[in-house]
């Protein structure tokens, strides 16, 4: 069974900073994407940053670049989301979430990480709240 654990969230102050991890259990990373979402209260959800652990690319949205590194630990089978220079507004409910990166028909196809709808296993959400 496809398995995926979110941990790392928590409080903290503005300016600070967590470090998310996203384990998986029931399958290995190779040749998925991975992505971290969030969801603010009254908002909809949206992509935060993914890698393609294969290749390691990786994306992230204009509102955390420069502040929001994506990694993976193959040996581990986890990616992390290392977040800092925290802001308030980066409170939410954040989500990491995995599909096959390359076409299950034709191996030579691969798909772009941040082609957000391609997602189809979830984890839990981690809560993380930024305020003094």
């Amino acid at each position: 069974e496809v398995q995926l654990q979110a941990s790392g969230g928590g409080l903290v102050q503005p300016g600070g900073s967590l470090r998310l991890s996203c384990a998986a259990s029931g399958f290995t990373f190779d040749n998925y994407a991975v992505g971290w979402f969030r969801q603010a209260p009254g908002k909809k959800r949206e992509g935060v940053s993914c890698i393609s652990v294969s290749d390691d690319s990786t994306f992230r949205a204009d509102s955390v670049k420069g502040r929001f590194t994506i990694s993976s630990d193959n040996a581990k089978n986890t990616v992390s989301l290392q977040m800092t220079d925290l802001k308030p507004e980066d409170t939410a409910v954040y989500y990491c979430a995995a599909f096959p990166a390359r076409d299950p028909t034709d191996w030579r196809i691969s798909y772009y990480c941040n082609d957000w709808t391609r997602y189809v296993s979830w984890g839990q959400g981690t809560q993380v709240t930024v305020s003094s």
